[in-house]
């Protein structure tokens, strides 16, 4: 009897140590996308990451307020800030409505409510991150197939709004066209400020990034290339990450 007791311990032990080994193995599994977190996309008006993620009650009102569909809520694949929100500019950009209504939602501070109107919205920067790939200063025309692909989010998304109507007619008429859908499709009430297409030494035109950028990513959304060519940088301004350039 006193063997039997004797092993079931040396079983519990030594499985409660393996137990324990695969959670701080997953650890640093999960960390890399802890720090990844806490550089996502933030809706407009967020506060610092840190304060953000401590007032951020997770209720979801920003996302059910927002017209174009935007906002979604972190997954547990990202580590921490689960249920947070955020906006993933590969699937849909923000577009800087001027009543700014996810932060009219917002209950907790999370998002500062003195962000009040487009010009008030400082998301991050917009970046030329692959001018390689960029089919308008390699002057590729704008592949077929670009308008249903814009049309797939909105086919997949639940109660539509007019808004998002409106936004799909405006990518009408690229097809075949040299491209200039980041500059045209910036949403910001005076968008020269923001984004402009210059002519580039190799024929074509490059998107020129100004300080009054945003940050909203629609521009990223927007880009036709396979892998998008222009990213916005969360939480950098435009000073910060051109100054160093």
């Amino acid at each position: 009897m006193a063997k039997i007791k004797t092993e079931r311990r040396e079983f519990i032990k030594y499985s409660t140590l393996g137990l324990l080994g695969v959670v701080l193995a997953g650890g640093f599994v999960i960390a890399p996308k802890a720090v990844r977190a806490e550089n996502r996309l933030r809706p407009p008006g967020a506060i610092s990451e840190k304060e953000f993620l401590a007032l951020c009650i997770k209720c979801g009102q920003c996302l059910q307020v927002c017209p174009y569909h935007s906002i979604k809520l972190t997954d547990i694949g990202y580590g921490h800030g689960v249920g947070t929100p955020h906006i993933d500019a590969n699937e849909r950009g923000c577009y800087a409505c001027n009543a700014v209504p996810c932060v009219l939602a917002c209950p907790s501070g999370a998002l500062d409510h003195s962000c009040e109107k487009t010009e008030d919205i400082k998301m991050g920067v917009a970046v030329l991150e692959s001018p390689q790939s960029c089919i308008a200063i390699s002057k590729t025309p704008v592949p077929k197939g670009y308008n249903e692909k814009m049309q797939q989010f909105v086919d997949g998304t639940r109660n539509v709004t007019e808004l998002e109507l409106e936004l799909l007619k405006k990518f009408d008429g690229y097809e075949g066209k040299q491209c200039t859908l980041c500059a045209d499709i910036c949403p910001i009430p005076n968008p020269l400020t923001a984004i402009a297409m210059l002519p580039d030494s190799k024929g074509g035109r490059r998107p020129e990034i100004y300080d009054g950028c945003i940050g909203c990513g629609a521009c990223q959304e927007v880009c036709p290339t396979s892998t998008p060519s222009i990213v916005v940088k969360p939480r950098v301004t435009y000073e910060q990450f051109y100054s160093n350039a």
